[in-house]
């Protein structure tokens, strides 16, 4: 009886998510005006890879990001490193590392956090436009602790919560938001793969701090007065994810996995995904080869970043590949992964991965 509630509340926790997918849709009065938009790139190389269509598939600690249920399948450890090449030749550059640690027979709990570096940049002011003042760093990171549980061997489930920091030398601001998700496995060899994710939910961010404030002279008394403006507040770039995968099992070395997601995105188009997994295990060595696609409304559009055209610089095409080699009488796997994602105009995004996956 007990397993039966827990099924029948699972199901109508995913019908409510469903259900609520239009009213999240793209919205073009709202296109641009969320903030936090890193939250939007995935900075693990291997789900990137496939166009993160692996919301109904996707394991270990590259769930936290496309469907935080699937971490519930990491093994015992894994621990990752990316470094991302964002936006080729804007100099800005994306480290990501975390640990997933199962912690019971039906429990696992992850750590990551993501930080964005854009480099040095000039401090200008009114009087001094051109700079030759200093240099400062702008900084986005997220920091993230994920929970996520085998509830039966078909329905997993996952929670994530996160933390948000954007700051310059002066001003900075804060948010937190969560992610939940849930999978659903059927078939006589588990092949059939379901997964439903709400992301990014959490209260408004505003920004604050010294940069926020001016100071002013009382003309007739000289004396100064300090000014200080309020910053207006902005919501989540909050998306709802369904998506779905079949694996085509050839003998016990090689494995074809076709994965289709739907992005409803609550301020910008709505995205649809489309990837493949081609999986080959071999002896010691365990190798992948990825391929996406990414479609949205105006994507090929040349009317520049206004809603009816393109809203974003990423155009579609993404592809990657694993290899995983096994070590050690434990059978440890230790991996290395690459992404490419087009982007338009630039010169594409690069991403390389290291994991190392303790048994």
């Amino acid at each position: 009886m007990k397993m039966n509630k827990i099924v029948r509340n699972t199901f109508l926790a995913a019908a409510t998510l469903f259900i609520s997918a239009p009213a999240m849709a793209g919205n073009g009065d709202r296109v641009g005006s969320a903030g936090a938009t890193e939250l939007l790139i995935n900075p693990w190389a291997r789900s990137a890879a496939w166009a993160d269509a692996s919301v109904a598939c996707g394991t270990g600690l590259d769930a936290v990001y496309t469907n935080i249920a699937g971490l519930a399948f990491t093994d015992k450890t894994q621990i990752r490193f990316d470094r991302t090449n964002w936006l080729g030749g804007s100099g800005i550059a994306i480290n990501s590392a975390g640990l997933a640690q199962r912690v019971s027979d039906n429990s696992v709990i992850s750590v990551t956090v993501m930080a964005m570096t854009f480099g040095d940049i000039q401090i200008t002011t009114v009087d001094l436009p051109e700079g030759g003042i200093g240099e400062f760093s702008p900084t986005y990171s997220n920091f993230n602790v994920g929970y996520a549980r085998e509830f039966t061997n078909s329905i997993y489930g996952g929670i994530n919560f996160k933390v948000v920091n954007e700051a310059i030398a002066n001003i900075r601001g804060t948010a937190v938001a969560v992610d939940a998700g849930i999978r659903y496995i059927t078939g006589e060899e588990d092949q059939i793969k379901f997964g439903i994710t709400l992301k990014n939910i959490g209260p408004t961010m505003t920004f604050k701090g010294d940069g926020m404030a001016i100071q002013v002279m009382y003309p007739n008394t000289g004396e100064l007065a300090t000014l200080e403006q309020r910053s207006a507040a902005f919501e989540m770039p909050s998306t709802l994810n369904i998506g779905g995968s079949y694996d085509f099992n050839f003998g016990d070395m090689h494995k074809l996995t076709g994965a289709f997601a739907f992005s409803a995105n609550s301020f910008s188009n709505d995205q649809y995904r489309l990837g493949v997994n081609y999986g080959m295990t071999g002896g010691k060595m365990n190798f992948n080869l990825m391929a996406g696609y990414t479609f949205e409304e105006g994507l090929f559009s040349d009317q520049g970043l206004v809603y009816g055209g393109r809203v974003t610089a990423l155009s579609g095409f993404s592809a990657g590949v694993s290899i995983d080699g096994i070590v050690g009488k434990n059978k440890h796997a230790l991996g290395i992964q690459y992404a490419y994602r087009h982007a338009n105009p630039f010169n594409g995004i690069h991403t390389v991965g290291l994991s190392i996956d303790i048994k």
